[in-house]
């Protein structure tokens, strides 16, 4: 045999080489393997939810007529701003303004009927009294009947009866008479008939849309115009309902208008809709503005972030640290005694980059991201 490997030495060398080779790959699965590590630190940290919504205004009006008639003028357009009783359209009012004419001259002409009427009652009254009081001094000195006296009292009282009657005609303390309550509501009437010829801005804001032009025919129903009513903007988004557990009335936000998207501004959660959309699977959340940009528009696309939870001084880990995120089991790999180890944990908020671990680590332990990592088990060396 040692002949055969004295004849052949390349033999010798391919065993030798092959020795060195088995006792190398042995040392190297002996030796730690070195990995990166990270360990718990303190930070304040909080969860944000981010979404897309509107600008909304608090209260918006579409305007239109009672009755039917035709658009005389227009006086506003899109983007005017109005006061409350400002004139907006004016409808077509010939008739109406006739039919008031003629209500109040009629109520003048029954006025001055009944203010007549009380005039001759107070001369007729007058008159009842004079002839009383003489046929009195004449029956005193014996010169008429007592019958005739009876007569003259009877007259008197009659007159002062119509008296009192023609005065309650003219506002005295028992009311008007029936004919004049009867003109001044066919008045009436007749005016509320001209106000609606006339639309007129409810309350101060901005004028949206505008759908009349002069000359249009209009009846009830169809809108004329629509306007946003002063008061501050609101912002609304719609976040899907697994997310009701975090929000909360008082929330914090910061929103951006997407066509500002670098001009931030805050917003606070202020109305939480306590129904769920049954088709969308969504929850309507509207959020106050203490101080709005004055860029915003009605209905303009907003980025909101809500505040939804906050830690202050919470021991976190980097997230690509923690194993099994979004499952029900996640996990770390701890570096302990040379050797790679599994550790549940329990994790609670997850803000950014950071992951709060409420427990499974201990502070100081060296927890091994799993990039690069060897199996759990594996001797390793933290760098």
């Amino acid at each position: 045999m040692l002949d055969r490997f004295r004849r052949h030495p390349v033999g010798w060398t391919t065993v030798a080489a092959l020795a060195l080779l088995a006792a190398s790959a042995g040392l190297r699965a002996l030796r730690p393997i070195p990995v990166h590590a990270v360990s718990l630190e303190r930070r304040d940290i909080a969860r944000s939810l981010v979404l897309l919504g509107r600008v909304r205004p608090p209260s918006r009006a579409v305007l239109g007529s009672a009755i039917v008639g035709t658009a005389d003028a227009v006086m506003v357009r899109e983007g005017d701003h109005v006061s409350a009783g400002d004139l907006l359209v004016r409808l077509e009012d010939r008739e109406a303004r006739a039919a008031v004419a003629e209500a109040e001259a009629v109520l003048a002409e029954t006025r001055a009927t009944t203010q007549a009427t009380l005039e001759q009652a107070e001369r007729e009254a007058e008159q009842a009294d004079r002839d009383l009081a003489r046929l009195r001094a004449v029956a005193g000195e014996g010169g008429l009947t007592r019958q005739r006296v009876e007569q003259a009292e009877q007259r008197a009282a009659d007159a002062r009866s119509r008296l009192e009657a023609a005065r309650a005609g003219v506002g005295g303390s028992v009311g008007r008479s029936a004919a004049e309550a009867r003109a001044s509501a066919a008045l009436e009437s007749a005016r509320a008939r001209l106000a609606l010829t006339r639309i007129v801005a409810p309350a101060g804001g901005v004028v949206l849309a505008r759908s009349v032009e002069a000359g249009d025919a209009v009846q009830p129903g169809r809108a004329l115009l629509e306007v946003a009513y002063d008061a501050p903007m609101e912002l609304v988004v719609f976040p899907s309902e697994e997310n009701l557990a975090g929000l909360v009335v008082g929330s914090p936000a910061r929103a951006s208008a997407d066509a500002y998207p670098e001009q931030a501004f805050d917003a606070t959660v202020s109305l939480i809709v306590p129904a769920v959309d049954p088709a969308q699977g969504t929850v309507e959340v509207r959020l106050a503005l203490p101080n709005a940009p004055s860029y915003l528009l009605p209905s303009m696309t907003v980025s909101v972030n809500i505040e939804v939870g906050r830690r202050e001084g919470a021991w976190v880990l980097p997230e690509e640290a923690v194993r099994g995120l979004g499952t029900t089991a996640p996990w770390v790999a701890v570096a302990l005694d040379g050797r790679l180890e599994r550790r549940s944990v329990e994790i609670g908020l997850r803000a950014g980059r950071w992951v709060e671990v409420l427990s499974g680590v201990e502070e100081g332990d060296a927890v091994v991201p799993p990039q690069g990592s060897p199996e759990v088990g594996a001797r390793v060396r933290v760098r």
